[in-house]
């Protein structure tokens, strides 16, 4: 099937799966409909979803590897009924228009300051940031580099702490000690169709609960000419998130943000350790688990969307 004809496909699903929450949600009104935009940010012409209100509290949700917006397409009619909702994709994700290996720096410090360039050109003074896998350590970076503008964080298995990595890292910090041609051809299983739908569906109780359309859209836009490379060069860069962890670690203790933990307990990348670390810095922090894999959102977003609304009303909407 052709590329376009995937995501056409995939865009009709997803509206046709946040009908069905919206339906759900018979105690509150109706949601606002989501646009789609780009914005110019220097060499990169940034996709990004957008709902809510712009007068209301913004909520920037930054996907994760290897997903695009389109992992919160559940997500953003539920939080829009009460907040202003942005969800970019990330350089070399989705649908977002970015310079080929050479003409782009694909590292996590440039995924930032990319993302840093977007929310200018947004004017997006005071945002909460939820983040996710690959967006944590984006996220990261924004907050400590802006604080001030950075009014909680909700993290959906995005790792701050070397202890919640998993086992499943273990190819790849051999791939950070070494990045040789062997190591970084190890690693393309990651990138695989089969790696990607097992990312889906692993630690999934019910397989019925995860759309295809999820991680047939992420195999077909991670397979574009150059991507796989692409994503070659970010898992090599990762292991500078890990070392920059007792950075971010001091921006949670120094300026107490309000924290929110998601997790997919079955995660088999961040463990629930991960989790639970964040009271180590934030103490009031709040964690909570769900009985599913590492995109939790996929199955459990019905249970999972009351909880982040919850939270926000309690420290996002009085600091407004």
């Amino acid at each position: 099937m052709q590329l376009n004809h995937l995501i056409a496909a995939a865009g009709a699903a997803g509206a046709i799966a946040t009908g069905a929450v919206q339906a759900a949600d018979y105690r509150a009104a109706a949601a606002p409909p989501v646009t789609f935009h780009y914005a110019q940010v220097d060499n990169v012409k940034v996709f990004y979803r957008q709902a809510g209100n712009p007068a209301a509290p913004t909520v920037l949700l930054l996907h994760g590897f290897p997903t695009s917006s389109f992992m919160y397409r559940d997500l953003i009619p539920m939080l829009a009924k009460r907040y202003h909702v942005i969800a970019p994709d990330m350089p070399g994700f989705g649908l977002t228009q970015a310079p080929e290996q050479g003409k782009y720096t694909y590292t996590f410090d440039q995924l930032a300051k990319t993302m840093e360039g977007f929310t200018n050109v947004l004017g997006l003074e005071r945002y909460a940031l939820q983040v996710f896998d690959y967006g944590a350590p984006v996220g990261w970076r924004l907050a400590a580099a802006r604080p001030e503008r950075v009014t909680a964080l909700i993290s959906q298995n995005g790792n701050a702490y070397e202890v919640g990595l998993a086992e499943g890292w273990i190819p790849i910090q051999r791939y950070w000690k070494d990045p040789s041609p062997a190591n970084r051809e190890a690693v393309r299983q990651f990138v695989t169709p089969e790696a990607i739908k097992w990312q889906y569906t692993h630690g999934v109780k019910d397989l019925s609960r995860v759309a295809p359309d999820s991680y047939l859209l992420d195999a077909a836009l991670t397979a574009r000419p150059g991507n796989v490379d692409i994503q070659l060069d970010l898992f090599l860069d990762y292991a500078d998130n890990v070392a920059q962890y007792p950075q971010f670690q001091a921006y949670f203790r120094k300026h107490r943000p309000p924290v929110l933990a998601v997790w997919g307990k079955n995660d088999p990348f961040f463990l629930n350790e991960g989790a639970e670390a964040f009271k180590r810095d934030v103490p009031d922090a709040e964690v909570r688990f769900f009985d599913t894999g590492h995109f939790a959102l996929e199955t459990h977003v019905n249970e999972i969307g009351p909880v982040i609304l919850d939270f926000l009303d309690r420290k996002v909407a009085r600091t407004r």
